[in-house]
């Protein structure tokens, strides 16, 4: 496992808390711990981690109130509930409140490491096949067989108007100069006298904007074009 793997464990116990970090470290995972569920919520909604460790019986905040939170607030990180709660009611509950595994005290370390690379496995897959769909409103556009929809009919592109669609995407709300678009979309020694950026913008804007709601592509003026919902 890579040493980028960073991973956030929040347990109140001192003494789990600093024997599974340590092993964790001896794995090759970055480990950030939290001692409460007030301070776990904070980071986990802060900070980018690839796995949270949580445990039920938090001071400040429980495990449940810790889930729920970061899953209100929009965070998809896979989350492991490690806890002496065994009853299968506590289970359901966890993972009803958008935990992804659990694993029951007291545990074999070696379990956990199991559990911990089947999730990373599972969200590594998954972030592969959502990386072949980019989407923003109802605009998809589909990268493997090349498929635009927007408000789900689908829109005929031609070779050139898709790379600059998929530019716009892989770049939303960031404001793209002429320049930008003519280094990543045609070639670098394009003549940067013509219009022909404005007129395949405009293109785009008939086919994925004319006829549908909210408007897409937006012109900063005398900065450049961006793709976003406003």
């Amino acid at each position: 496992m890579e040493t980028s793997t960073k991973l956030l464990f929040v347990e109140d116990d001192k003494r789990i808390s600093d024997a599974t970090t340590n092993g964790l470290q001896k794995h090759g995972f970055v480990v950030e711990p939290a001692y409460d569920g007030f301070v776990g919520a904070r980071l986990a909604t802060t900070y980018s981690y690839d796995l949270i460790i949580l445990d039920i019986n938090l001071p400040l905040m429980n495990g449940f109130e810790v889930c729920k939170a970061i899953r209100q607030h929009g965070v998809a990180t896979p989350i492991l509930m490690l806890t002496a709660l065994g009853e299968i009611d506590d289970r359901v509950k966890g993972l009803d409140f958008g935990a992804d595994d659990y694993l029951v005290k007291p545990f074999d370390f070696r379990e956990l490491v199991a559990r911990i690379h089947a999730l990373l496995r599972r969200t590594n897959a998954t972030h592969e096949q959502a990386s072949e769909i980019l989407r923003e409103a109802n605009l998809e556009m589909n990268l493997v067989n090349k498929t635009v929809r927007r408000d789900n009919q689908l829109i005929d592109l031609t070779a050139r108007e898709f790379e600059l669609l998929e530019f716009l995407l892989r770049n939303k709300g960031r404001v793209l100069s002429k320049m930008d678009i003519i280094e990543h979309v045609w070639e670098l020694n394009f003549d940067t006298n013509t219009n022909v950026i404005e007129v395949f913008i405009n293109y785009l804007r008939k086919k994925i904007d004319r006829n549908f709601e909210p408007k897409l592509i937006h012109t900063k003026t005398g900065l450049g074009y961006y793709l976003k919902a406003d």
